[in-house]
This record gives C-alpha cells, structure tokens and sequence, in this order.
C-alpha cells in the first residue's frame, strides 16, 4: 500500500470511532506501532485535526469531514452483500435505515459498477428473529443509545421466571440468537439474556452514567481474558 494511501485509511479509520488505539490501527493495516506513530505525526503537521497521544489512543476533533468518497465495483458488491444478509437479522428500524443508505450509495455509482453492485449472486434466506423478537431489538438498542434502565421480565432457559433490573451494554449476535449483554443491578454482575427470552421490557425513568467496572469494555476485557486462559 502506497503511504498516500495509508494515511488516507488511518484517517478514515480514526473517524469512524470514538477512539482509536495505535494498536488497532497496525494490526488493521498491518504495519508496526512506530509506523503509525510517525504515520499521525505527519497527518497532524499537515493539519489533520487527529487529537489524543501514543499510549492512550487518537479520535478526530469534532467538525473535520473530507470530501464525498466513490466505492469502486467491489467495495459496493460488498455493502450489498452485508445488508442482504443483515436485513432478515436485525431490527426492523436498522434495516430500514440500512436499505435507505444502500440506495443513496448506489444511485450515485457510476452504472457499471450499479448494475455489477445489484446483480451480485450473493443472498441470504429471510430467516432471522421473529417479529416480537425484532422490536425486542430495536427497544434494547434504544435504551443502549439512551443509557436506560430497564426492568425485564425473563424466562430462563431452565423456565424459570425472574424480574431483573439492569443496564443494557450491548446485543449480541450469535448466528441463531440474539443476547443483550447488561449489568444486571439485581445480580451486581454481569449478565447474557437471551431477547426471545425476555417477555417484557419496561423503561424506567432514571438513567444510568458509565461507572468503572459496569461498562462494555470491561465486559469485553473480561472475554479477553477468557480467551487468553484458553
């Protein structure tokens, strides 16, 4: 990859999340951590505004944008191929949304690459959640956004039945099910229900601030270390 280009990806890569550690931009680029570090020294002498340190992580100050960006033929027969697959899967708010941004995307291809981006042989069958699962979804991804406490109701895979009060972190996707992964306030730990599981969700009025120890990351750390044991 041509440095040009690189520079080019580290900046599309730290704009697309809230923080981005020099780690994560090597091994998805594949080059050494001291190649990034020189890499976004020399983006911000030229004016990039990439704010953050080495050992911390990068973010993009607030208000950069770059000009409207042209997929070729593949990055589209790629974006198609995710939301075919995707749409049957997620909730129904999501795959809407996702239908929508894949049209804006290819009304403005050139028609080759249109035409080659709609006529991919790649499809998934409309097997996902059910209905009731689906709107499930789309309440749990809307108390994850907001920070809201929820009261479930849930049925265990053992049929037994318990209110939970929690914090929803996140929902998961397993191939066959959904889980919302939380800090279950009733528990004082982290808990996975099953969403066809839960029978009802109630939101409650007080919202909940990220506290050390009760976050997603340190859910995810908690994996991690899983893993490393393994």
């Amino acid at each position: 990859m041509r440095r040009a280009d690189r520079l080019f990806q580290i900046v599309q890569l730290i704009r697309g999340r809230r923080l981005t550690t020099a780690a994560q931009l090597a091994e998805r680029l594949e080059i050494s951590q001291r190649s990034v570090y020189r890499d976004i020294a020399a983006l911000q002498a030229q004016g990039v505004p990439i704010e953050g340190e080495a050992g911390v992580g990068y973010r993009m100050r607030r208000g950069f944008d770059l000009p409207p960006l042209m997929f070729d033929t593949a990055e589209a027969q790629a974006l198609v191929a995710c939301v075919r697959i995707a749409q049957p899967r997620i909730d129904t708010g999501l795959a809407l949304r996702a239908e929508d941004a894949l049209a804006k995307i290819l009304a403005v291809l050139p028609s080759a690459a249109r035409a080659a981006a709609e006529s991919l042989a790649v499809y998934a069958p409309p097997v996902g959640p059910d209905s009731e699962t689906r709107d499930r979804l789309q309440a749990l991804r809307h108390a994850t956004e907001r920070k809201t406490r929820l009261r479930l109701d849930y049925l265990d895979l053992k049929d037994e039945a318990s209110i939970r009060v929690v914090r929803p972190l996140g929902c998961f996707y397993w191939g066959s099910v959904w889980t919302l992964a939380a800090w279950c306030e009733s528990r004082r730990d982290f808990r996975n229900f099953r969403v066809d599981r839960i029978r009802s969700i109630e939101a409650l009025a007080e919202r909940f601030r990220d506290e050390p120890g009760k976050t997603l990351p340190d859910l995810l750390r908690i994996y991690d270390d899983c893993d490393e044991v393994r």
